[in-house]
């Protein structure tokens, strides 16, 4: 590590200790600093995601003119590989490595493959979008390498994410998981808002080489931090099985984990309670300009909004959860801060008040980063010590994949709604208020699956 970067670590943790919330995670084998250079994988992770869902996505559609159509696709196309996080968790459970190494092989060919997709990325965008040079460039190498980079970073992100989580979980004792997970959510949090905010100023004054370069520039940022974040952070093992013996199998493993611990209904809460707290992510802002008339400044803010809640809302739920706290009453009551959360943006059209939606705003980030921080908790107590990559990926699978499809839904439920009933009293905010209502009951639905599970705790105690 480059003294630079010694320093840095050195500095956050000195500041640690008085304004982290989880600055009492660490332990004398598993110091703050340490934790702090393990979470830069997260920041990679925010990186890529404020890549794909934000900065390119105005770029490609704006500035490059390509259909909102086609960039709707290739933005999805990460998406595809959410569903493999249960299995990519499994083979890091199992892997045995020359080196001894369980985790890190997965994190470094994930971040070969985050790198690859970026670093080809702008190239395949310029190709498709017919712009500068490759104006003459054949579409359909446009379309393959667009597709390539976009599923390169995705399965890249998704597998650093799901193999990180578990290298936290290995080293982290069990009355520290709880700070670990709030410390490792914070970063991604603050990963992306100070990569938005960096992107917004390096492409403020657009030009074709300006984006190579940002670009670019993040694949090697993504190279340099994940390789800060695992250096010796996993200790080498011999192999302690024969050669001859063969690893379990994933089904029989996955049939394992699904009978005990009630892992669908949680499994099952997860998704619900996703789906609820997403489905607004990509209206909250045409909401605030076409109903309430607020500016593009204005607007802005709430995705820093949105963030900051969620940032206090991991900082309280590790607090709680660090003194023995049920992790599912913690997901319940992120659940609970989200309805009322919903109905004041609801209530802010009628009332003309953009502080009451700044207000549910923040609310709705507040109950998220509580509901998120709880059920990860649970999975993380309650993995088999065996399992725990195969935990943490069902868990990611399910929540990535029910955030995409959430977002997905909400904004084609919302022009339904919206064209259905355009002449409604409610006017423009029909179709938005339609969505904000269905992420209610999808609320009350995961308070509904979660019960028995808060039954289970009262009758242990």
């Amino acid at each position: 590590m480059n003294p630079l970067s010694t320093v840095l670590i050195r500095r956050l943790a000195s500041l640690g200790p008085r304004f982290l919330p989880f600055a009492d995670a660490a332990t004398p084998d598993l110091p703050l600093s340490r934790l702090l250079r393990l979470s830069l994988f997260q920041v990679s992770v925010g990186m890529a995601l404020v890549l794909l869902v934000g900065t390119l996505n105005r770029v490609m559609i704006v500035e490059l003119g390509v259909p909102a159509s086609l960039v709707a696709v290739m933005i999805s196309l990460p998406l595809l590989f959410a569903p493999f996080r249960a299995i990519i968790g499994f083979r890091s459970d199992v892997h045995k490595s020359a080196l001894g190494w369980r985790r890190v092989p997965f994190i470094w060919n994930g971040t070969l493959a985050q790198f690859g997709g970026l670093a080809i990325m702008p190239f395949a965008i310029l190709v498709l979008a017919g712009s500068g040079h490759a104006a003459h460039a054949p579409k359909w190498i446009g379309y393959l390498g667009a597709g390539l980079a976009f599923l390169l970073t995705g399965a890249g992100l998704h597998t650093i994410q799901t193999v990180g989580l578990a290298l936290a979980t290995d080293l982290a004792p069990a009355e520290s998981r709880p700070k670990v997970v709030g410390l490792m959510y914070v970063m991604l949090a603050l990963g992306m808002i100070t990569t938005a905010l960096l992107f917004g100023a390096l492409l403020a004054n657009f030009t074709n080489g300006r984006l190579i370069q940002v670009i670019q520039g993040a694949a090697l940022a993504t190279m340099i931090l994940n390789v800060v974040a695992v250096w010796k952070q996993e200790t080498r093992h011999a192999r302690r099985d024969p050669a001859d013996v063969r690893p379990p199998e994933f089904r029989d493993s996955w049939a394992s984990f699904i009978h005990g611990g009630y892992a669908v209904r949680r499994l099952i809460a997860v998704g619900v309670g996703t789906m609820g707290f997403s489905m607004e992510d990509v209206l909250l802002e045409p909401y605030g300009g076409q109903v309430l008339h607020l500016t593009v400044g204005a607007t802005t803010k709430l995705t820093a909004t949105l963030a900051i809640g969620a940032v206090l809302g991991f900082g309280l739920a590790s607090r709680i959860l660090s003194r023995g706290a049920d992790p599912f009453r913690m997901a319940s009551s992120g659940a609970l801060v989200g309805i009322p959360a919903l109905m004041a943006v609801i209530l802010a059209a009628p009332l003309g008040s953009p502080f009451l939606f700044g207000v549910g705003t923040l609310l709705i980030g507040f109950g998220g980063g509580l509901f998120s921080h709880g059920t990860l908790t649970a999975t993380m107590n309650m993995a088999p010590r065996d399992q725990t990559g195969l935990a943490l990926g069902a868990w990611g699978a399910v929540q990535a994949t029910a955030a995409g499809a959430a977002i997905a839904l909400g904004g084609i439920i919302r022009d339904l709604v919206a064209g259905a009933f355009s002449h409604n009293v409610l006017g423009p905010a029909a179709g938005y208020d339609f969505v904000y209502g269905l992420e209610m009951v999808l609320l009350f639905v995961t308070l509904a699956a979660m019960f028995p599970l808060l039954r289970r705790v009262a009758s242990a105690a």
